[in-house]
């Protein structure tokens, strides 16, 4: 079993698109769970999320770590996935980080992402992101880990202390802590439809700005509102 955790908030524009991917795996419906945890959405969210989701509850940790905190302490698989509610998954998903984990070395399984909107800026960007998450990988120097496309066995990441509660980092920091557990793998294929609304939106170099500003002073700040949603 495969437990998929998705966190919420506001999301009734791209939460079924998610959510329908997911109903499209090249496994049975049987050999995994989704999970989805609210942040107290004032929308539709919740209720479109019940059309597929096999659990929706609303968080009751702190920030978008919480969230997913809560999501897998919940979880029935041994293994867990967590993605977010605008993204897309494709077909195989589960079946490669099944296929994955069958190393019994591995703690924790990360990917690459593309951009679901067109434009060759926000192919750029990504491409630069992929790139610098394979050197670090490659390199064994760091682990650029995203929490939109990344899975755990989950008694290791319980071990580790699971995800901090904090603005901005939570996805990338976990890392350097599941390390200690065992081995941290990549693979290239699981490649997740990532959106860039909020990049176009505030801009990508302003957005970047602020999530190094937060990540190189702990992962919280009160100088900028770079926290995606809204979470509890």
């Amino acid at each position: 079993m495969i437990s998929v955790i998705i966190p919420t908030f506001n999301e009734e524009e791209n939460i079924a698109q998610c959510l329908v991917s997911l109903t499209h795996q090249t496994v049975p419906r049987t050999e995994y769970e989704v999970i989805v945890v609210d942040g107290g959405s004032k929308d539709e969210t919740c209720g479109i999320a019940g059309k597929y989701a096999d659990k929706v509850f609303i968080q009751t940790s702190k920030k978008v770590g919480g969230a997913r905190n809560d999501g897998i302490m919940a979880a029935k698989g041994e293994i867990v996935a967590t993605t977010d509610a605008d993204c897309i998954l494709p077909p195989n998903w589960i079946e490669l980080i099944q296929k994955d984990f069958q190393d019994d070395r591995l703690v924790q399984l990360y990917g690459p992402v593309y951009p679901i909107e067109v434009g060759i800026g926000n192919k750029l960007s990504l491409l630069l992101a992929n790139t610098f998450s394979r050197i670090g990988y490659y390199s064994q120097t760091f682990y650029y880990t995203l929490g939109c496309n990344t899975a755990f066995r989950k008694d290791a990441f319980i071990k580790a202390g699971l995800y901090r509660c904090i603005d901005a980092g939570d996805d990338l920091e976990i890392a350097l802590r599941m390390k200690d557990q065992g081995k941290v793998g990549f693979d290239g294929r699981l490649k997740v439809g990532f959106s860039m609304r909020r990049y176009e939106q505030y801009g990508t170099l302003k957005s970047l700005y602020e999530w190094i500003y937060i990540v190189s002073h702990g992962g919280e700040t009160q100088k900028y509102s770079y926290t995606q949603k809204k979470y509890k």
